[in-house]
């Protein structure tokens, strides 16, 4: 997240005076295992909503505590500040002790995006004095200092004063509600269910201030250690030296961290690997689960699933579909609020940001879709792999695909255009014609879509043809969405020279770029090309 964002973030105001706010009354030195129970739950309660904002979540029904709320006014938090919010917000209700990291320093200019970890150079204790801490503007002045470089930082250092997270290992109840994912690109989620076949639920804020909902999988990178990417658990804390009053407030006091070596579930594997040999590079890590080689992203679904996963390709099939289905109307609120700022008829600036997936510029980061096309084109891969794969495991009579049908290309087919059907986008194009995409019309668009805030509407959605010709956009923006093809064809975000750069340089990046097409994924037509396979009643899993 950047300036813009935090400029924002110091700027939320609280309806109530502070004479008026409900104390921050501790009466809790630590965290019990009851505690975290009860955080995870009103985590899980919070994301199975599948709210919107800051602002609707903590006023859902869903949230316990919200009779107890002054009303809040422009509570609005990006993807870091989410889940402290959450966290903070937990422990205000329940008399619990809570400290953050509040300044960090680093190498190499914005601390978001370094190569190298960011350090700890103080934190912050919320203790109470006598009267209790004004909880709206304890939250307020949180939600200032913390950012995705509060997250950078190397998993297994120990130096100097710790982290408010560390890495836990891959396994049942160490990954649960809570739980963070740091993609170190520059985004960060918060895990709000893990079901019984090990499939990670999380939600996630974006510098709109929406909150969106999806599964993990590879559009979250596999990041050295040093950078701290990853499932991040909330560090221990212990408030110490404090006393308490006549009514069992705890006053004054200091928060002490547990180290890593005294967490019990603290893990490297992550970035290592489960192999007798780490590696340096977690993508060269090897991940056997009981004796099994298995690829990073399938470990953690096996392991999560304590070795139980099966696969339904039906349930798959439908579940990815939707989750692409809310990852596109998202991508249209950005899309319209671009349009209806006004920001498609400025020219367009000289050069690129520095960073196109998280820019240090007010406009880009409020109306570009970078980011969350560069997420949409890796769920789709993963999709695309996942479904081959399954495919494969089908032939095979693999044990682990559980099908109760009895021909699987016919009944993938039907589901298929069944979720695309049921998805639908509508834009209005330049000359006020309103133009309807299904879910299948956007897979298939998704390399022709402009990420560009400057770019017309049509090129946003990538239109072609007849669709594209009310377009408005003249030479000059059309020689800079040509140019950026080579940055719509990434599967992953990926900072390089290309960004930061002027139009002249980028087209001769985009002529000798080495990638000149994008990698086809199109899960219709793996489905279409399985040829006609024999009737087959799937087994049930092993173990089961």
């Amino acid at each position: 997240m950047g300036r813009f964002a935090l400029i924002l973030a110091a700027l939320i105001v609280f309806a109530a005076a502070p004479s008026q706010a409900s104390p921050w009354r501790i009466v809790k030195d630590h965290w019990s295992a009851a505690d975290e129970q009860g955080f995870e739950k009103f985590v899980t309660a919070i994301g199975e909503t599948n709210c919107t904002s800051a602002e609707s979540c903590l006023r859902t029904d869903a949230n316990p505590y919200r009779n107890t709320d002054q009303p809040y006014v422009d509570v609005k938090v990006d993807c870091a500040k989410w889940p402290y919010l959450l966290r903070t917000y937990y422990a205000w209700k329940n008399g619990l002790p809570f400290g953050y990291v509040n300044k960090i320093a680093g190498e190499g200019g914005d601390l978001r995006y370094t190569s190298t970890p960011n350090h700890v150079v103080s934190r912050h204790d919320i203790v109470d004095t006598g009267n209790g801490s004004n909880a709206p503007a304890e939250i307020k002045i949180m939600l200032a200092a913390v950012f995705t470089g509060t997250d950078r930082m190397d998993a297994s250092d120990s130096r100097g004063l710790p982290s408010d997270t560390y890495s836990p290992a891959i396994q049942p109840r160490s990954i649960h509600p809570g739980t963070m994912l740091y993609d170190a690109t520059g985004h960060v989620a918060v895990v709000y269910k893990v079901d019984a076949d090990g499939r990670i639920y999380y939600m996630d804020a974006h510098p709109d201030f929406t909150i969106t909902h999806g599964v993990y999988g590879a559009h979250f990178g596999q990041e050295p250690m040093r950078l701290g990417g990853g499932f991040k658990n909330w560090r221990p804390l212990q408030l110490i030296g404090a006393h308490r009053d006549a009514r069992g407030h705890l006053l004054g006091g200091h928060m002490v961290l547990a180290p890593n070596s005294q967490i019990p579930d603290y893990s490297l594997a992550q970035y290592v690997g489960t192999g007798a040999t780490p590696a340096d590079d977690p993508k060269k890590a090897t991940f056997r689960y009981k004796g099994i080689k298995l690829g990073f992203y399938e470990y953690v679904r096996a392991a999560m699933s304590g070795g139980r996963m099966t696969y339904n390709p039906i349930y798959e099939l439908k579940a990815t579909m939707q989750t692409l289905c809310g990852d596109f109307h998202d991508r249209a609120q950005a899309v319209d609020l671009a349009i209806h700022d006004g920001i498609v008829n400025k020219p367009h600036p000289d050069r690129l940001p520095n960073d196109i997936y998280g820019p240090d510029n007010q406009e880009w980061e409020t109306y570009a879709t970078a980011s969350r096309d560069s997420r949409l084109r890796a769920t789709l891969a993963q999709f695309d792999n996942d479904m081959a794969q399954m495919i494969q495991m089908w032939i095979a009579r693999d044990p682990r695909i559980v099908y109760d049908g009895t021909f699987l290309k016919q009944d993938l087919d039907a589901a298929y255009k069944e979720e695309s059907n049921a998805c639908t986008v509508t834009y209005l194009s330049s000359d006020k014609k309103s133009i309807s995409m299904s879910l299948d019309d956007m897979i298939h668009r998704m390399s022709r879509m402009s990420f560009d805030p400057y770019n017309c509407v049509e090129l946003r959605w990538g239109a072609e043809g007849d669709e594209l010709a009310a377009c408005g956009d003249g030479s000059e923006k059309r020689k800079w969405y040509e140019a950026e093809q080579p940055l719509r064809n990434e599967i992953a975000p990926t900072p390089s020279e290309r960004t930061g750069v002027a139009l002249a340089e980028l087209r001769d990046e985009a002529k000798s770029a080495a990638q000149d097409s994008a990698t086809p994924l199109d899960v219709k037509l793996l489905i279409e090309n399985m040829g006609d396979q024999v009737p087959f009643q799937g087994m049930a899993a092993v173990g089961h």
